[in-house]
């Protein structure tokens, strides 16, 4: 696998749709209906919704995801199974999907298919810092809460409670900004998402990484059941607004 000689100027962009077709927690998510649509038929249309996206392929292993996606209208390249258990990265399969296109992108935007629900510009708010700052990843963030570290605490076994951060914070205004990836989209130069290093999972970001920021609530990553009801009661919300 390698990256053209031009990645760092070359500005087209591929968006890459990932959805497996096991989950543990919630079997078939990819593929399960969310307010009348399957899963990753939301993140298809939002992709394909982008100003600035100029092709969307999905990489999968499941057949049942080919079908809805090719449903769609885009292409789809299938994993092998190397790229397919739990323990392959995701870098590794959007490579695969990458060079299986054979496009000359030089900017990839993944994009996770269990996430029906982002703000509709997020993918190119994110493409327009990558190209602005020059910068090798952009990837979107909400900033953290009531769940920050400073307000987490240590529980041993006789249950006694220590801080995990030792302060004397009560108002979450005062708390340090700190920021979590919330999975809506990674943007990342061809050149270094092909700059594979063992042992550094995240080499693929590049060494100088972006954020851009969410509301908390804004990105909605399906994982359980309960995830799925609150995605669908925003979809199904948004739905009545514009009809």
């Amino acid at each position: 696998m390698t990256a053209p000689n031009n990645a760092k100027t070359n500005d087209h962009v591929l968006a890459v749709v990932i959805g497996r077709a096991g989950s543990k927690g919630l079997p078939r998510k990819n593929a399960l209906d969310i307010a009348g649509v399957p899963m990753i038929a939301h993140t298809i249309r939002f992709a394909r919704a982008s100003r600035r996206i100029e092709r969307v392929i999905v990489s999968t292993d499941g057949d049942e995801i080919a079908r809805i996606a090719r449903s769609e209208g885009v292409d789809v390249h299938m994993r092998p199974e190397q790229l397919s258990n739990d323990s392959a990265t995701v870098d590794s399969a959007v490579r695969h999907a990458v060079d299986a296109s054979a496009s000359p992108a030089g900017i990839i935007v993944i994009l996770y298919g269990n996430v029906p629900v982002r703000p509709a510009d997020l993918a190119d708010r994110a493409i327009a810092r990558l190209v602005e700052t020059g910068a090798d990843s952009v990837q979107s963030y909400y900033r953290v809460g009531k769940t920050h570290p400073f307000w987490m605490s240590r529980l041993d076994e006789s249950g006694k409670v220590t801080q995990f951060v030792e302060n004397r914070i009560y108002r979450r205004q005062e708390l340090p900004p700190l920021f979590m990836p919330d999975g809506g989209v990674i943007a990342v130069r061809r050149a270094s998402l092909f700059d594979v290093c063992e042992g550094e999972p995240h080499k693929f970001f590049g060494s100088d990484r972006r954020g851009i920021e969410t509301r908390e609530g804004d990105v909605i990553d399906i994982d359980t059941a309960l995830d799925m009801a609150v995605a669908e009661a925003i979809l199904l919300a948004r739905t009545e607004v514009h009809a």
